[in-house]
């Protein structure tokens, strides 16, 4: 009895070190990629990307070792507004036509307390590369009751300087601040 149970307790150690990562992708209905800015120092103006995917793999329950990939279409930005979407994607600012993509791939990910985390990793916007980090928030995991799907939930805020992207070098920061804040909410499915 007492090799038997050895010899158990020697396989779920084994077990526990390899663990096969699972792959996470975003349900788009229930996800959002957003940002805001600062107008003439006095209002917030809002905006989203709408077509973007994220990828996460991580082999423990309480994703304390995921990464993370973004990838957004630049054209996708809405700020709600036609003319100020247009004037977004040129040269002015994204040139969607000349860096038609946005992506974010994570290098690390360190836990701060109870589900919150320090996401770091390389942002490449507007041709730019810029290592940047922000907080994320692991919501929760459920099973959802219409495609009973495991689903998993993040929240994540932080803040970029367009400057360092060279993004709308032309607009001054008391125009339009520097500091855009970045916030983001997901939905993410298990993958079989």
């Amino acid at each position: 009895m007492k090799k038997v149970t050895l010899i158990l307790a020697a396989f779920i150690a084994l077990t526990a070190f390899t663990t096969a990562a699972v792959t996470w992708e975003n349900d788009d209905p229930h996800s959002q990629l957003g940002f805001t800015v600062t107008h003439l120092g006095i209002s917030s103006v809002s905006g989203t990307f709408n077509d973007f995917d994220v990828k996460i793999n991580a082999s423990k329950s309480d994703f304390s070792d995921a990464s993370f990939e973004l990838t957004a279409k630049s054209a996708s930005i809405d700020t709600r507004v036609e003319a100020r979407n247009n004037h977004l994607k040129s040269a002015d600012f994204f040139d969607v036509a000349k860096y038609p993509e946005l992506a974010f791939k994570s290098t690390s990910l360190k836990k701060t307390g109870n589900n919150q985390y320090k996401l770091t990793g390389n942002l490449t916007l507007h041709g730019v590369t810029k290592t940047v980090t922000m907080d994320l928030k692991y919501t929760g995991l459920v099973v959802n009751p219409m495609s009973k799907a495991n689903t998993a939930g993040f929240h994540l805020e932080g803040a970029i300087r367009r400057s360092d992207f060279a993004l709308g070098n032309g607009f001054p920061a008391p125009m339009i601040s520097d500091e855009v804040r970045i916030h983001a909410d997901g939905e993410f499915t298990q993958k079989p």
